[in-house]
């Protein structure tokens, strides 16, 4: 331990010693030392997990650097400080059995065995990451009075379009500019004004990472994991990608961490929670550690409860009770917020979502938190109960409370209720009951437009941009005011008939005078301010022009039921123009396709470290119905035949398995 200790020292003291914000592009470097001894206390704390064995005689490889051509990360230092940078930083060498993984800017060592978690398919959660978190950097520290530079981004120019404005305007701003210089911002270099960051649940510390090279204005990045071995993986890759003075290895509890956080003082600007699982533990340190107006960035893939299959299990974690439905993605995103919003209203806070998002198997959510009494109030009027239709799907939301404006003043009463009956106006069936979920929109549309615009700008910055770009200009096309959704597919399947194309069905709403959006979570989703009626009555008209035999509908089916009322508008299929959005026109990828076979969630990291077994050998080994897979069909001989026992076979003597009466009553006796 004491040469491992003597080995980390230089490292350790190098922490400290980085450049904060400057002042202009030219303006020096300002180098300080700040709590050597405290912070060497916790570094070699922090470092104890590593393996006191590693051979120093290791082959080492080079952290990974940046070409002049490519957008680069940080300034290039003069070749004084590369020497004294080299000096301060030794190599890190890789351990037996260790590869490098790359995404994005970062490297990261990466054990071959299971012991530390990752999933290369969440590549599009990171990078979307990195762009919420550097827009609400620019955001947050043009407050603070630092302007954030991002490599590769173009300068941005704001164009006035009024005319009003004169040469003597246009001079005294340029004077003003040039008098008070902004303090910049850039990637990979400590900013004493900037973010201070919390990964709580970071594992091999690639999220982490990333942030310190890839997202400018950063004070620092706490990664923090409950496994030792994870802890000093974190510490090994903040080294060997060269990040030790930005990222801060912890090996604690989550939980702990960020209730110990919660003094004023000592809050994060950003917390990041992105567990193997649900997040639901961790939620109420995580509303009570972030700073006021910071921004909390929660993911969830427990979909499985969230989307309907265990409601009481989503009652448990979240509050709320979730329903088999087609708008299952987006209600789970829905629930996430709402329980975000009562947990944060318990310590007199609430939420305001900036951007939710379902994708593949799991949601993401950004939300700010504040501090304010009286907005709490308003927090029982953003809840809604759901009203589903088990018949035909049609649902209604039921508000929590109400509120009426009296002047400069809120009234705030009990909701009235229920909007409907004991039975289905529609198909007379009966209906479930699921929620509360969060009402209010879900998306910022002004700030989504920011990281729109930041990512068409600036395409190469992410290896996922073109995916960005897709799913973020279906969410700007969302009706924000329209909570879920129905889906063509299910419709048409309830009164078993053809499906109509999606352009005519929308064109058909739109000629009917509401409004009509499709939703990034589904494919095939219809979002609009029509009431379950009137869509009926569109699916009615369609369904005279594509007839289906009613003679073979059940009296007590929903579809018998709704066709037997006669639509009360005539319907134009007519395909409008506005009826397809821009982001289909231009055919942005905004559902891709599987990166993988069995790309989904991997298995869970194991303390031990075995290497998980492969799906195939799994499959082989459960799914099948005999562990010694038969290849030659003479050997099914040695099995009875069931069918010939039911006396149902009529394969006779060619039937490839036995009719012997001695193994059928066998086989019956066991």
């Amino acid at each position: 331990m004491l040469v491992q200790s003597a080995r980390l020292f230089p490292l350790i003291v190098s922490n400290h010693l980085r450049p904060s914000c400057t002042r202009s592009a030219g303006r020096a470097f300002q180098w300080r030392l700040r709590g050597g001894a405290a912070a060497i206390s916790r570094g070699l704390k922090s470092m104890e997990p590593l393996n006191a064995s590693q051979d120093p005689e290791v082959p080492t490889t080079n952290p990974p650097s940046t070409s002049a051509g490519s957008s680069a990360d940080v300034v290039s230092p003069s070749p004084t400080d590369t020497a004294s940078e080299e000096e301060r930083t030794p190599p890190v060498g890789l351990l037996p059995g260790e590869t490098v993984v790359k995404e994005g800017k970062a490297a990261i060592l990466f054990p071959n065995a299971n012991e530390v978690f990752y999933n290369p398919v969440q590549e599009f959660n990171r990078d979307l990451t990195c762009a919420v978190i550097t827009e609400f950097a620019r955001d947050l520290l043009a407050q603070r009075g630092v302007k954030v530079v991002v490599p590769g981004e173009k300068e941005r120019v704001v164009v006035s379009l009024s005319e009003e404005q004169n040469e003597a305007d246009v001079q005294m701003e340029e004077k003003n500019g040039a008098e008070e210089p902004a303090l910049t911002a850039k990637v990979g270099e400590k900013c004493e004004l900037g973010l201070r960051v919390l990964e709580g649940l970071a594992a091999s510390g690639l999220r982490s990472v990333r942030f310190a090279l890839e997202v400018p204005g950063l004070q620092s990045v706490t990664a923090n994991d409950f496994s030792a071995k994870a802890a000093a993986l974190i510490a090994r890759n903040a080294q060997y990608n060269g990040v030790s003075h930005l990222l801060q290895p912890s090996c604690r509890d989550a939980s702990m961490l960020m209730y110990e956080m919660r003094g004023k003082k000592e809050r994060y600007d950003v917390i990041d929670l992105d567990p193997y699982g649900s997040p639901a533990s961790f939620l109420d340190a995580a509303v009570q550690a972030v700073g006021e107006g910071g921004l909390l960035c929660v993911t969830c893939t427990d979909m499985a409860v969230m989307a309907g299959n265990s409601g009481e299990t989503c009652y448990s974690k979240y509050g709320s009770v979730s329903i088999k439905s087609k708008y299952c993605h987006e209600m789970a995103l829905r629930i996430i917020l709402h329980s975000l919003d009562q947990r944060a209203g318990v310590y007199q806070r609430y939420i305001q979502p900036l951007l939710s998002v379902s994708v593949d198997f799991y949601i993401r959510v950004f939300v700010r938190v504040f501090t304010g009494q009286a907005t709490v109030k308003n927090s029982a009027s953003k809840q809604a109960l759901v009203y589903n239709c088990v018949g035909c799907g049609s649902f209604h939301l039921q508000r929590m409370g109400r509120r009426t404006s009296n002047g400069k003043n809120m009234k705030y009463s009990a909701a009235t209720g229920p909007p409907v009956g004991p039975e289905c106006d529609h198909c007379g069936q009966r209906h479930q009951l699921g929620g509360p979920i969060w009402a209010e929109p879900i998306h910022d549309l002004a700030f989504v437009q920011k990281v729109l615009s930041a990512v068409s700008g600036n395409p190469s910055r992410f290896g996922t941009s073109k995916r960005i770009q897709g799913v973020l200009s279906m969410v700007t096309e969302e009706l924000e005011d329209v909570p879920l959704y129905c889906t063509v597919d299910s419709l048409s399947s309830t009164i078993h008939c053809n499906t109509p194309p999606l352009l005519q069905f929308r064109s058909a709403l739109l000629h009917a005078g509401h409004r009509v959006s499709l939703s990034h979570a589904c494919k095939n989703a219809i979002k609009t301010d029509a009431p379950p009626g009137a869509i009926w009555d569109i699916m009615r008209c369609w369904e005279k022009a594509n007839p289906v035999k009613r003679e073979k509908l059940s009296q007590t089916s929903p579809a018998f039921k709704i066709l037997s009322t006669e639509p009360s508008l005539e319907a134009c299929f007519t395909v409008r123009e506005d009826a397809n959005p821009q982001s289909r026109k231009r055919h942005l990828t905004r559902f891709q396709e599987n990166p993988q076979a069995f790309w989904g969630p991997k298995a869970r990291a194991k303390a031990s470290g075995s290497i998980s077994t492969d799906l195939q050998d799994k499959r082989k080994k459960f799914q099948n119905k005999r562990k010694n897979q038969i290849t030659d069909s003479a050997q099914l001989k040695n099995f009875p035949c069931k069918r010939f026992r039911q006396g149902t076979c009529t394969h006779g003597d060619k039937c490839c398995y036995s009719h012997g009466l001695e193994q059928t009553k066998e086989e019956e006796m066991e």
